[in-house]
C-alpha cells in the first residue's frame, strides 16, 4: 500500500495569511509550484492559493496583488488527506473535490504536499489514467 506521506513533497512552504498575494506569487516562482497552502499565524491551514486564483481572482478583475491579503482568497476548509492515507484514498479525494493538489495533515499538522503528478508516478498506468480522467475539465 502506498500512502500519502511516501509520495508527497514534505516540508511544504507556506504563505502566512497576512501576506500579499504578491509576496505568494514571489514564492511560487522561487519554490517553482503551482500552489501554495495558506497558513493562519498559528500554523494551521487555512486555505490553498494557486497560481490560477491569483490570475483569474487578482489580475483579471483588477485587483492590486500588493493590497490583498493570502487569506483573502482562502475559501472554506481546505481539502486534505491524512499522511497514512493510501494511494486509492488520494485518488478518491481529488476526483471527488476535483482537485490536483491536496495538503497532507498528520494530526493538525502540515506534512507535505500530494500532487496530481505525484499520485500518477506512484500508481500503475490504468489507475493513473483514470485519475487524470476524473480531474480532466469538461
Amino acid at each position: 500500500m502506498t500512502t500519502a506521506r511516501e509520495i508527497m513533497t514534505a516540508d511544504a512552504t507556506c504563505v502566512s495569511a497576512s501576506e500579499t498575494v504578491l509576496d505568494a506569487a514571489k514564492k511560487m516562482a522561487a519554490e517553482s509550484v503551482g500552489a501554495l497552502p495558506i497558513c493562519g499565524e498559528d500554523g494551521k491551514l487555512q486555505g490553498m492559493l494557486t497560481d490560477r486564483d491569483i490570475v483569474v481572482k487578482v489580475l483579471a478583475e483588477g485587483k492590486d496583488p500588493r493590497a490583498l491579503h493570502a487569506s483573502e482568497l482562502a475559501q472554506g476548509e481546505a481539502v486534505t488527506i491524512g499522511a497514512d492515507d493510501d494511494a486509492e484514498e488520494i485518488m478518491r479525494t481529488m476526483a471527488n473535490h476535483k482537485v490536483r493538489r491536496l495538503p497532507v495533515i498528520d494530526g493538525h499538522k502540515l506534512v507535505g504536499i500530494v500532487a496530481q503528478a505525484d499520485v500518477a508516478r506512484a500508481l500503475p498506468n490504468p489507475d493513473s489514467g483514470e485519475l487524470v480522467e476524473a480531474l480532466s475539465y469538461d
